[in-house]
């Protein structure tokens, strides 16, 4: 238990606060079906219009992304004060290299990890959503070890 002032309760985000909020991180976490079971990997993104689009290799990563799932997108931001969190779900595309996406999304979207990154991905949307939350101090969580809530620890 503790005494802290009650919090703010959660803000759900609109889609255009969303997107302003993908637009200020490059990485996140793309969620894939390999076999019927989830993968995520860490992926730099751009926000180009009201899609993301990805760089990547030959891989897992790049089949699971062109098959006919379904697909997430989710990255995490947060300052002194706020944490936030947006999901981006829908079907992703593989592009073909174009003038046009060369000198716009792909022209700044350098991934952090070395090797042929040469397949551009993009998540068309069916759905974005996103929470934004005052963070709680630490000392709300703190419990001295040896203690336990209603134990005599003697």
């Amino acid at each position: 238990m503790h005494n802290d002032p009650p919090q703010p309760p959660t803000e759900v985000l609109d889609a255009g606060t969303c997107w302003d909020l993908l637009r200020r991180v490059s990485v996140g976490h793309l969620a894939v079906l390999v076999d019927g079971y989830p993968e995520v990997f860490p992926v730099n993104y751009k926000v180009d219009q009201q899609s993301v689009v990805f760089r990547t290799g030959e891989g897992t990563k790049l089949r699971a992304a062109g098959g006919p799932l379904a697909v997430a997108l989710e990255a995490d931001g947060h300052d002194d004060s706020q944490a936030w969190s947006v999901l981006v779900k829908g079907r992703a595309v593989i592009l073909e290299p174009s003038k046009e996406l060369l000198t716009g999304a792909g022209l700044t979207l350098f991934p952090w990890q070395a090797g042929e990154k040469d397949h551009f991905v993009r998540i068309v949307p069916t759905s974005v959503s996103g929470r934004r939350f005052t963070i709680t101090s630490p000392l709300t969580w703190w419990n001295h070890v040896g203690q336990s809530a209603g134990r005599d620890t003697a």
